[in-house]
């Protein structure tokens, strides 16, 4: 999945800073639909990690049925904090 692709997709525009408050809840819900429909693994991954980004994922436990997708995601979640020096 492009980055920039799904920005297109569920946003139309790759300028998230440009988006009103109610263009990012529209796409924001557009992701969710979509998280909800896919059935593949690799996509809903990557449609969380968006979501999550962008702070509006679903918690892990709603979201990962498997214990190996959650701890995944936990592990995603870590490094995009980043280390604290």
């Amino acid at each position: 999945m492009d980055l920039d692709d799904q920005l297109r997709r569920y946003f139309g525009t790759t300028d998230i800073a440009s988006l009103s408050p109610d263009g990012l809840a529209a796409g924001a819900e557009r992701m969710r639909v979509d998280f909800g429909m896919t059935q593949d693994r690799g996509r809903r991954f990557a449609l969380w990690a968006l979501m999550h980004m962008l702070g509006v994922a679903p918690d892990l436990d709603v979201a990962f049925k498997d214990p190996a997708d959650r701890d995944a995601a936990r592990d995603f979640m870590e490094l995009s904090e980043g280390e604290d020096d």
